[in-house]
């Protein structure tokens, strides 16, 4: 069983900086794909930021080149650093973890909200 504990979500002001991280318990933290989903109000979940164990990485439209995802398989951590962040950024940012054979986890989300 793998558990997702998100954390670094809050209030940012447009142009401004936050930084999220997601600890994952157990062993497949290595073996797995990992990837970054954002749900704001009345609309669907979606895809920001995705990183397979290949290394390659994959961005929304919306976000390329102001977010950046990465790992550290010695922490167990996935980041998602997100900079120049607008209030069209604003939603709950959920970590997700793949690992074939071995499961798809979720987080219990983090609130991110941009305003001035």
């Amino acid at each position: 069983q793998v558990q997702l504990v998100e954390s670094g979500g809050g209030l940012a002001q447009p142009g401004g900086s936050l930084r999220l991280s997601c600890a994952a318990s157990g062993s497949i933290f290595n073996l797995a794909d990992l990837a970054w989903y954002r749900q704001a109000p009345g609309k669907q979940r979606e895809l920001v930021a995705s990183l397979i164990t290949s290394g390659n990485t994959n961005y929304a439209d919306s976000v390329k080149g102001r977010f950046t995802i990465s790992r550290d398989n010695a922490k167990n951590t996935v980041y998602l650093q997100m900079d120049n962040l607008k209030p069209e950024d604003t939603a709950v940012y959920y970590c997700n973890l793949f690992a074939p054979k071995r499961g798809n986890y979720w987080g219990q989300g983090t609130q991110v909200t941009v305003s001035s």
